[in-house]
């Protein structure tokens, strides 16, 4: 054989070879996505501005720890928040976090849930009835108290008040209201009349203050049970060239409410720190989620139930403190409070 078919043959047989070469794949494979905890969030609506505030600082802090949260809006609607429920329960999460609107009906779905191994998070509102895994809110009996000692402060022995509360259906409403009268009978203050607004609508508060427009030449105070309510009086109030002659009180601390303070329409509201609880709202649902252990008293029901509770402090806002709570606390911007005052601006 000649030299070049020797090296022809060789040739032939290395590519021949090479090609029954097994060739190692060297793609990895990818990993297992980890399985998020699924949490469940109802709301009661956004229309009052804390809502969204809540639901943000809920869902940020819920996903820096790894959980996934679906929020869902009820639009003040009970119904919807019934059929939310059975929604999550169809979705298999692990914790459902609720606001309700209404506890009564309420009861089986959230039965329902636990029964399926959901753990259910009444969330600022008890479910009254129901027995949920958690309950966290603020102590509401406090803020009532809160509101009734800022009036006490300014009002004599034989003064006459009239509250604008919160729906009876809503538990907070009727906690906050208890603390409330409990300071104005200590005090000797006269409720001349108690008006409870169907669903917390703000316009229902504005109709009652203007049906009964003879009486606010009675009263010295108008106890709102929130900000949104306190609006509504206020706007009445000016229509009557009454606002600022007339002590006024609201709770959550709203922009507008703390306009109106700084303004001298408003004299108080209630501050609760609502991305305290929020954040800590959703890194006790991770660890009920997870089995894990966490810090929390309880409440005592009226039928003798104790549920793990985690209640947290509110504080009274005045025009002489706005600074210190709501704005170093960086709640709401200097420039925004004072928007309508300028003038005040240091």
């Amino acid at each position: 054989m000649c030299n070049l078919c020797k090296v022809l043959l060789i040739m032939a047989i290395t590519v021949l070879l090479a090609g029954c070469t097994k060739v190692e794949n060297t793609r990895q494979m990818p990993e297992e996505e980890e399985v998020k905890i699924q949490i469940g969030m109802i709301f009661d609506n956004f229309v009052m501005e804390r809502w969204q505030r809540d639901r943000d600082v809920f869902v940020s802090t819920a996903k820096e720890l790894g959980a996934e949260v679906n929020v869902q809006n009820a639009n003040s609607s009970v119904q919807e928040q019934i059929d939310l429920i059975e929604y999550f329960i169809k979705k298999k999460v692990d914790v459902i976090v609720i606001i309700p609107i209404d506890s009564e009906p309420l009861l089986e779905p959230i039965k329902k849930a636990q029964e399926e191994g959901i753990k259910v998070i009444s969330y600022d509102r008890l479910v009254v009835g129901a027995e949920p895994d958690l309950y966290i809110s603020f102590d509401n009996t406090k803020v009532g108290a809160l509101m009734g000692n800022a009036l006490g402060e300014k009002l004599e022995e034989g003064d006459k008040v009239l509250m604008i509360c919160g729906p009876e259906t809503d538990n907070n409403a009727i906690e906050v209201q208890s603390g409330f009268r409990e300071i104005m009978d200590a005090k000797k203050i006269e409720i001349l009349d108690i008006y409870h607004t169907d669903g917390w609508t703000p316009e229902y508060a504005a109709m009652y203050v203007r049906q009964n427009s003879d009486r606010l030449h009675e009263v010295k105070a108008i106890m709102c049970g929130n900000d949104n309510l306190a609006g509504q009086v206020v706007g009445v109030l000016a229509e009557q060239r009454l606002a600022g002659e007339i002590y006024v009180t609201g709770q959550d601390a709203d922009l507008a409410a703390c306009q109106r303070i700084v303004e001298g329409t408003q004299y108080m509201t209630v501050y609760k720190s609502i991305e305290k609880m929020a954040a800590k709202a959703a890194k006790v649902t991770v660890d009920i989620a997870e089995n894990n252990d966490f810090d929390y008293g309880f409440y005592l029901t009226e039928d003798g139930k104790q549920i793990r509770y985690i209640k947290l402090e509110p504080v009274a806002v005045y025009e002489d403190n706005i600074q210190e709570v709501i704005i170093d606390s960086g709640f709401h911007l200097k420039e925004d409070v004072y928007l309508n005052r300028p003038d005040l601006l240091e």
